[in-house]
């Protein structure tokens, strides 16, 4: 099936689940608290890895944006960083060529929404599937295949959202609690770098972004993250790479293996 048959496919499994009630059985209420420890042990969501590897992923919220996205992607090229862009998707259709780019150089496209929506429990099962579908949509339209990551706006999460992207084959993905740079409010160059520098921990997520209201520090920031924390012997991966890198897979591969 190719990718964009698997993801009018994905679409109409949803409609059709959300229409006959399909989920109605899957997705109640449960009186045990549903929080970031129960979602890491079920491997439902992630917000960092354990690993013995020392590899960093860095992500890029809310783009792809026309000028910044592609200043940001000058300094991970001249750095030989691979990192993961969590996009918008009617961004993504209003520039199409600067996703593809990302795509090109050997980063990651992930789903961060069409339109930014920030989910507010009680969230909308509809809400949700159709504004990962779209972006899906888009997605595919770009790289010719379909993400297997996505981050909810504002980090807002509750059960619902968490089994209707994992049906879509899109695992949630935060981001690692001692790395939120707070990129997007202009802090200051000196404050996002050692905010990243002196935090650093292996298997770390770090959030910044590509689009941000006013002159944009991240850029800059990165030409100080990016050589203090190579110089440290960091790695800078996808975070499918990063996952891929776990504890947890690597256990996975180890007993395949043995069989």
């Amino acid at each position: 099936m190719n990718a964009g048959w698997r993801v009018a496919t994905l679409m109409l499994a949803v409609y059709c689940g959300l229409a006959g009630g399909g989920w109605a059985g899957r997705v109640q209420a449960d009186p045990a608290v549903k929080n970031r420890t129960y979602f890491e042990q079920r491997g439902e969501m992630i917000w960092e890895v354990a690993t013995d590897q020392k590899v960093i992923a860095l992500t890029f919220d809310d783009g792809p944006d026309p000028a910044e996205t592609g200043q940001i992607l000058d300094v991970l090229r001249k750095f030989n960083a691979k990192c993961t862009f969590f996009a918008i998707g009617k961004r993504l259709a209003e520039y199409p060529d600067i996703a593809r780019r990302v795509a090109q150089e050997g980063h990651e496209l992930a789903n961060h929404t069409y339109n930014h929506v920030y989910f507010k429990p009680p969230i909308s099962k509809k809400q949700v599937a159709e504004e990962l579908v779209l972006t899906e949509n888009e997605i595919v339209k770009i790289t010719g295949r379909h993400s297997r990551l996505f981050r909810p706006p504002g980090g807002m999460y509750d059960e619902t959202l968490v089994e209707i992207s994992n049906t879509l084959g899109l695992k949630p993905v935060l981001w690692s609690w001692h790395q939120d740079t707070r990129d997007w409010n202009r802090p200051g160059v000196w404050n996002i770098s050692q905010k990243v520098i002196r935090n650093a921990r292996s298997g770390d997520i770090v959030l910044f972004h590509d689009h941000v209201y006013g002159e944009s520090q991240t850029r800059e920031a990165l030409t100080i993250i990016l050589p203090e924390l190579a110089k440290q012997g960091y790695r800078f991966v996808t975070v499918s790479e990063l996952i891929g890198l776990s504890e947890t897979q690597q256990a996975k591969n180890r007993r395949n293996l043995a069989f």
